[in-house]
Order: C-alpha cells, then structure tokens, then sequence
C-alpha cells in the first residue's frame, strides 16, 4: 500500500510552518495511523532529518492524546474513532493525506503536530472536583442513585479531553467538553456541594482561555471520539443560569 503524506512542519509557534510531502510505500493496510507516522519518523531519523513530532500515550483511544486533523477531520473519516485507533484500511492504496495539527487559537502549536491543550486542565483545575468528608467509607447503597441519572453522568465522565470538539467547532467552542466535566459531577450526589460555584468558576474559565462561542452547529458532537452529547451543553447552560439567579 501506498500513501502521499502532507504533513505540516512548524519548528514552533513563532515559526511559520508549511506542508511538506512525504511518500511511504509497502504499507500493511493493517497498520495503525501512528504506527504509520512511526513508520515515517524511523526513515527520517536514519536519514539524519527532524522526525515528526506528535502527541501520543496510550493508543488504546483513552488518553486522549493523539489528535490531528486527517484530510481536515478531527481523528479521521470513521466516527467515534480517535486517531491511535485509526487503521490505514481507512484509506485508499495511492491516496493523497493531509495531516494536520488541532486548529485554535486556545490551542497554540507546539512543534508540527504538536499542540498545548493545557487551557483544558486549567478549566477542570478551576471546579473539577468535589468535596467530601474523609473517613471510613460510606456503604455502597448509603446513596441511592437511579439508574438512569448514573448512566447520564458515566456518559459525560467518557469525555477523554481530546479537543476534537474544539478542532472542528468554526468558533473552536469548548462547550461540549467544559459540559462533559461539569454534569457528570452535577449529575451525582458528591457533586452537588459546589453546585453553583463549579459551573461559574468553570464556565469564566472557558470565556478566559479565549475558546469561542457555541453556535449549535453539533459538529462536535459528529467528531468526538466518545459520542459526547450535545444535550451536555444545554444541561450546562441551565446550571449556569440557575447558579446566576442563586447567587443574586
């Protein structure tokens, strides 16, 4: 199998960065797309070139950390997939591949594809947690919970924080994963006692790192990787303005 890459290069964020064409032949199409960048950086270092530099860790679609923008989609054309999971099966023999770094100005480049996702660990420092009296630990059944409001909340506990939501959202909105982290702990028990403080603290957070507005084009909910439901943003909007009203 063969591939025609087109890979963006940038030496950094201040560096102006280009597409540079690569070719790779006798691909198994059964490898993985990283596998395949692997593939790539291997020849570049014997050849005494700059490998490619990309985000990577588990590649088992947990982490979250391998996204990039395959042929201007967010982990590639199969849905709910991320890139690690991705296979070259997806692609023809001969294609021509644009691969591309996540797009926003929250989301500054690093080196090639390579960018600082840290605007999503300063939201979840700002309310992402809970508070709760230690000790002995209460029984299993001490607080009931429906079945229903638990699967709702383990939903939104699946945002992996990728950014895909952000890469292909036209305003680069975090709604969607700044929702995810507020409801699976609204939606809980443990999560009521910063009810209202949780949902402004993080939400003036978003607003801070400069992700844009959401516009409900749902396109972020067609790319995550986790089947994250837009129904998350309108729950969050509800707490938002309810905290709002509360504190008045």
């Amino acid at each position: 199998m063969k591939l025609n890459l087109k890979i963006w290069r940038q030496k950094d964020r201040q560096s102006q960065g280009k597409l540079v064409d690569y070719v790779l032949e006798d691909l198994n199409p059964h490898m993985s797309f990283l596998e395949m960048l692997d593939s790539l950086n291997e020849r570049l270092i014997v050849t005494g070139e700059e490998p490619v530099e990309f985000d990577h860790d588990c590649r088992e679609g947990i982490c979250g950390q391998c996204g990039m923008m395959i042929n201007g989609i967010a982990h590639g054309p199969l849905q709910n997939t991320t890139t690690c999971q991705l296979h070259l099966r997806s692609f023809q023999d001969n294609e021509t591949v644009f691969i591309e770094p996540f797009r926003s100005q929250a989301f500054p480049i690093k080196r090639d594809l390579r960018v600082d996702r840290s605007a999503f660990d300063r939201i979840i420092s700002s309310g992402g947690f809970v508070s709760t009296n230690t000790g002995q630990a209460p029984d299993a059944h001490a607080l009931p919970i429906s079945h229903q409001t638990t699967e709702e909340a383990f939903d939104a506990a699946a945002c992996i924080g990728c950014g895909a939501c952000v890469a292909t959202c036209k305003n680069s909105s975090a709604a969607l994963f700044t929702s995810a982290k507020i409801n699976h702990l609204v939606l809980l028990p443990q999560g009521k006692e910063e009810r209202q403080e949780r949902v402004i603290r993080m939400v003036a957070q978003m607003d801070g790192e400069e992700f844009g507005h959401c516009s409900n084009t749902e396109a972020c909910e067609v790319e995550c990787p986790q089947g994250i439901s837009v129904l998350n943003i309108a729950r969050m909007n509800y707490e938002y303005n309810r905290a709002l009203r509360i504190r008045k």
